[in-house]
């Protein structure tokens, strides 16, 4: 007997539906067989499904059973198909009602006594079930709340396998799962455990990571050991606009394809923080793998990029985030495969100005020649150089500041309604520009319609750049930076104090900065 049961295949962020045939073949040969390029870990399957089905009752197949996954010339990886494998052959050997599989994408990992494992990706293929109108579907309770974020899609949360058998008999025996999706993103979106006010001192650090956070900047802390560099890095996503629905749900199908949600979660509903160790390699950075899976640039879509110690990280490492960065996405290529993944970061990265860490220094002395500090400094390209918009210099915090018993001059959420006004007003700028959401994603054509300047300003400018010594290429930094910082101020133009702000941030373009 042949029934056909229905499964998904992730590739990238979307999901590709599976149709599972099995065939019960009667005749003197027995044994097994799965085509349709299957990888190991699905070859493996048949013992597990093979332990599920005589550990709960049923009786093992005793003729042929052939086991097609179509479309045959992609490749199928992972257990998640032992479930739908395991009910087609229930339902090809007539243990059990297949009336209704049609209606159902079913996907799981079976163990050997029946019950079902997690599985990765159950929600674009949530999203893809909806789309091709299929009825519901069956998969772990882990995973189904994750589902149930998809609307007109009934979805189903199981532990068992014998209650998957038993549901074909009796649909009321499960009941669909229903989340409330708007009423919990809501309620998640401001429980932080850090906060800005926990910080003592750093004012003028603060401030640049508000510019940031309200243009879309990205930025590098410099300073020595223990000034609070990652102290402030960390605390940037309570100050970052909340994330619409359309954005969580770009971000949760991310993570969820990577296995990086918890179980039994629904929407992402804070934006990622993301920190990465340096001994990272560019695949785990920028996604990769046979079957292409995201990196940590992906996985900071929507969120931050944190790179502690940036100078530790290996150069090839740092130079492929460059496209990217750019691009706000990251096309992987394999020989039989191509995926796209988005990756819309902002990159706050921190280092030592030095080896040893005290070159500047108010109190310790530095040990390290300029042309140690200047090559240490040299170990970021000028390209990646030139796509971090602020160089911040944070300096140790005094012990009258840090032994006061008093909290911080503002907390995140104030901060955050200032960055929320000026990305209101980046929002209605670039309303006919698809593509652009905040200053530091405008092109050199936009940027000389935006950022105009007064006589005053451009004169102070060129000041700057031949005093400062400053590189050509911080000039449109510098533009892109003032403009945020007049929107922080609901400034129509451009004026020149806030030029002079955005011209203290380029700290390591200035010709001689390490001696």
């Amino acid at each position: 007997m042949l029934v056909k049961v229905f499964g998904s295949a992730v590739y990238g962020v979307e999901a590709i539906t599976i149709t599972i045939e099995v065939d019960a073949i009667a005749g003197s040969q027995t044994g097994y067989f799965i085509v349709g390029l299957p990888d190991n870990a699905v070859k493996e399957s048949i013992e597990r499904i093979v332990s599920a089905i005589k550990n709960n009752g049923f009786e093992r197949p005793r003729t042929k059973i052939l086991v097609n996954m179509a479309p045959a010339d992609i490749r199928k990886a992972g257990s998640a198909y032992d479930l739908p494998i395991a009910i087609g052959m229930l339902a090809a050997s007539k243990q059990m009602a297949d009336d209704a599989l049609a209606d159902y994408i079913i996907m799981g990992e079976l163990s050997l006594d029946g019950s079902l494992q997690p599985i990765k990706g159950s929600l674009p293929m949530a999203i893809q079930a909806r789309s091709e109108q299929f009825k519901g579907m069956i998969l772990p309770l882990q995973n189904a709340r994750e589902a149930a974020l998809v609307n007109n899609l009934d979805v189903y949360g199981v532990t068992h396998i014998r209650e998957v058998v038993e549901f074909f008999y009796n649909k009321e025996s499960l009941k669909p799962l229903v989340v409330n999706t708007r009423e919990e993103f809501f309620e998640n979106q401001q429980n932080f455990d850090l906060d800005f006010n926990d910080v003592k001192g750093q004012e003028n650090v603060k401030r640049a990571l508000e510019i940031a956070a309200a243009g879309g900047h990205n930025a590098i802390l410099i300073g020595p050991p223990g000034a609070g560099k990652t102290m402030l890095a960390k605390r940037l996503p309570t100050i970052l606009p909340p994330l619409s629905l359309q954005e969580a749900l770009e971000t949760t199908k991310i993570h969820s394809v990577a296995g990086k949600l918890a179980m039994n979660s629904s929407l992402v509903a804070q934006r990622p923080f993301r920190s990465p160790h340096h001994t990272v390699s560019d695949a785990a950075l920028v996604g990769g793998g046979g079957i292409p899976q995201p990196g940590e640039i992906s996985l900071a879509h929507n969120g931050v990029l944190f790179l502690d110690e940036l100078p530790e990280f290996k150069r090839t490492v740092l130079e492929v985030m460059r496209q990217p960065m750019e691009e706000r996405h990251v096309t992987i290529s394999r020989a039989k495969v191509s995926v796209d993944f988005p990756a819309s970061f902002m990159l706050i990265a921190s280092m030592n100005p030095c080896p040893c860490g005290y070159y500047n220094h108010p109190d310790k002395e530095c040990t390290c020649s300029s042309i140690m500090v200047q090559r240490y400094l040299n170990k970021i390209s000028g390209p990646l150089l030139d796509r971090i918009d602020l160089h911040v210099e944070v300096t140790p915090v005094s012990f009258t500041e840090l032994s006061s018993t008093t909290v911080g001059t503002e907390n995140s959420s104030q901060v955050r309604e200032r960055v929320i006004k000026a990305r209101a007003i980046q929002t209605e700028r670039f309303e006919q520009y698809p593509g652009i959401y905040s200053n530091a994603q405008m092109s050199s054509k936009l940027l000389k319609e935006v950022c105009t300047i007064s006589h005053v300003g451009a004169n102070l400018l060129k000041t700057a750049m031949e005093r400062l010594n400053l590189s050509a290429r911080a000039y449109d930094r510098i533009l892109k930076v003032s403009r945020t910082i007049a929107d922080l101020a609901a400034s129509q133009d451009i004026r020149p104090e806030h030029l002079a702000e955005a011209i203290q941030y380029r700290s390591l373009d200035r010709e001689g900065w390490a001696g």
